[in-house]
This record gives C-alpha cells, structure tokens and sequence, in this order.
C-alpha cells in the first residue's frame, strides 16, 4: 500500500490511466506473502510470471504516451517484496521504504543527473567507482620489491584516497563556494589523510591560480586536523604519553590554525568566484603522481632502515615518521605501555616522527601543487614544527 499510494498520485485518471494503484500493488504483495506462506516456489514463480505477462499487456497499451517501465518493474519488485517479510521482515520493510523513496524521488533525480552533474563528472564518478569496486579488490595485498617497501595493494589505495579526496573537495567548493567549501573539505580530510589532502589541494591550486590562498588555508587546517587525530589516538593508547606531549601538540594546533586564518582572511579579499563552473572533480594522472612520490618515501625508509637499522628510539621515530606521524606516536606510545620507555622520553621522539612526516608534506606540495602554493604552505609547516619543539622547551623550562 505505500509503494501503491505513491504510484496511485501518477497514474492518472480517465480511460487513459495507469493500470496499477495502491489496491493492485497491495494485492501483488499479498499475492508474493501467500506462496511465501505456503512454502511454494512454484507459485512464487507462477505469481512473478503473471505479475510480467500482466505488466507487459498493460505497457503495450500505454507505451505511446509513456514509455517508462518503472511502475511494471515497481509491480514485480512488490511481489518480491511481500513474499520477504516472513524469511526477513526488517529487510522487507526497509526495501519496502527505499523503493517508495525511489519512485517518489523521480524529479529529483531526473534533475540531478541532467541539470546537476556534467558528462565530465559522470565520466569521472564511473572511473572512481571502478577503481575503488573493481579494481583495487584484484590487487594483490602483499610486500613486493626491494626492502619489502611496495605493496600494489596500498599504493592503488592511496590513488583511490587521493580521487576521493578530491572529489570531495570538488563538491565541497561547488556547494559553499571557494573559501568555506574548501576549509570545510581541508579540515575534514585531515582526519583521513593530511598528507593526501595536501595534495588535493596543490592539485587544485594548480589548476585554479585564484584558489592558491584558500587551498594553502585548507591544507593547513588539514594539519589541525593531525595534531586533534594525534591527541585522540594517543589518549587511547597511553593517556600520560599524551599529557607529556601536551604543550607541544597544543603550540602546534594553536600555530596551525593562526596560519589559516591568516590565509583565508587573504584570500577573502580576493575576486573569487563564488559559484565555479562544472569540471573535473579529480585527476588520475595527479593522483597516481601522489602514490609513486609517496611509494619513493617508502622506499626511502627501507633503504635506510636496511643499511643503518633502527640505530635509536630518534632514528627509527624519524623513518616511520615519514610514512605516517600516528603510527610512530602510537608505536612509541605503546612502549610507554609497556614500561620500557618513561613518557617524558618518549615526546622527542614523536615530536622528530612529526616533523618528518612534515618534511613528506612539503615534499608532496611541491610535487603536485603550483609553486606559489607550496611556498604559502611552507611557512606554516615550519611553523607547525617550531611550535612543537618549543612546547617541549616550554615544558622543560616549567619543570
């Protein structure tokens, strides 16, 4: 009866009406509900085959002023559905809710897609769904190469991350504009990949000129985005390995959003459009340019971690910093957990795994965005690490 009402509001009236309302699509059900009851394939089948024959008559009669199938399938799905409920009821009345949703959602969606997204767009949506769905699960999940540092499983998720995060930012900028869209998706993206979203953003500064200063902003507050996600993973793994490095994480947060707010406060005062003109939400070559620089660090670590090996708390912290800043702060904070390391020598060594990971950041905005973006971001991941290193002198000057 709820996916009939709905279909009853556009069949019409007169001799030219639709052949199924709310009574023919609530008796389909009823229909699908009694084979389902009497445990009878059979007629499950006869009633879906009938349901087809009956839905077939009925478009013949009205395919010249409405070629649409959706109210014929729409029948048969609610055959399908009223058999479900005694196996599934919960998914019946979900599916049920969904379908409704569907058909009512028709000028919505109608608009979207003709009005809303580009062919460009579309095209670049079907690529993302087929290198995320397709693709990536094919990949082999397992260290390959010199020093075990390539595993094509991780690269392609970083090419896939990177898309992501572009496209992202891309709906953000269509939907609030140049300035807000893109620090919303900056500080959002952060909490996923900051080094991945600084790439996002020195792709789109590359190829917008005018947004450089409000992409430097949302890259910069991908970086506050770290140090909260740096707060939160070491609360979970040791809580006084996190009071230990709390000046230090609290001078680079504090650090980190000055310099945005500095940036996008720069670039309010510029003629930004405020509405940009459809394009293309990401750009595959960028984001493979993205994992091989990132795979080449990679290599980098075991390079150096085969030839010296981890030579000291500081040089290892450094190495895995360049890959990932939480993975070293949670490494090292766990040791703190375990008793062989005290927390207060624990923070200069999370402290070099995050400046290094920051030395991958500039790396990557060099590499993949304009020059004048890199350089508006180099002075706030400088800044992010001296504030750093001055919370731990601040912390030993108190004590």
């Amino acid at each position: 009866m709820l996916i009939g009402s709905e279909r009853e509001r556009r069949k019409g009236s007169g001799p030219e009406r639709g052949a199924a309302g709310v009574r023919t699509f609530a008796l389909a059900a009823f229909a699908g509900a009694l084979s389902s009851y009497l445990q009878s394939e059979i007629l499950l089948v006869t009633v879906a085959a009938g349901t087809f024959l009956m839905s077939a008559l009925a478009y013949h009669r009205t395919a010249a002023r409405d070629p649409g199938l959706t109210t014929e399938f729409a029948l048969l799905v609610t055959v399908l559905l009223g058999a479900l409920p005694l196996r599934n009821p919960l998914l019946a009345a979900s599916l049920g809710v969904i379908t409704t949703i569907l058909l009512a959602s028709r000028d919505f969606l109608h608009a979207a897609l003709k009005n809303l997204l580009s062919e460009q767009e579309a095209h670049d949506a079907l690529v993302f769904l087929a290198a995320a769905l397709v693709i990536l699960p094919l990949v082999p999940d397992r260290q390959i190469g010199s020093f075990g540092a390539f595993n094509p499983r991780r690269i392609l998720e970083l090419v896939v991350l990177v898309m992501a995060m572009s496209a992202a930012s891309y709906i953000a900028l269509r939907a609030f504009g140049s300035r807000l869209g893109l620090a919303l998706a900056g500080f959002v993206g952060g909490f996923i990949s900051a080094t991945a979203t600084i790439g996002t953003m020195g792709q789109r500064a590359k190829r917008d000129p005018a947004l450089a200063s409000a992409a430097t902003s949302a890259a910069v507050l991908a970086n506050v985005a770290t140090v909260l996600q740096m707060v939160v993973v070491l609360l979970v793994t040791n809580v006084d390995t996190c009071r230990a490095l709390g000046k230090p994480l609290f001078l680079s947060g504090i650090a980190a959003v000055s310099y945005a707010l500095m940036l996008l406060i720069y670039a309010s005062k510029a003629p930004i459009a405020q509405e940009p003109t459809p394009g293309r939400a990401f750009d595959v070559k960028l984001a493979v340019l993205f994992a091989v620089t990132v795979s080449g660090i990679l290599f980098l670590c075991g390079f150096l971690n085969r030839t010296y090996g981890t030579r000291g708390l500081l040089l290892g912290a450094a190495l895995s910093g360049l890959a990932d800043t939480h993975a070293t702060a949670i490494s090292i904070a766990s040791l703190v957990s375990a008793g062989r390391v005290v927390p207060q020598a624990a923070v200069l060594p999370i402290v070099v795994g995050f400046s290094a990971n920051t030395l991958t950041k500039a790396v990557v905005a060099f590499t993949l965005g304009s020059t004048r973006f890199a350089l508006q971001l180099l002075p706030g991941l400088i800044a992010l690490v001296l504030a750093a290193f001055l919370g731990m002198w601040w912390r030993g000057s108190i004590r």
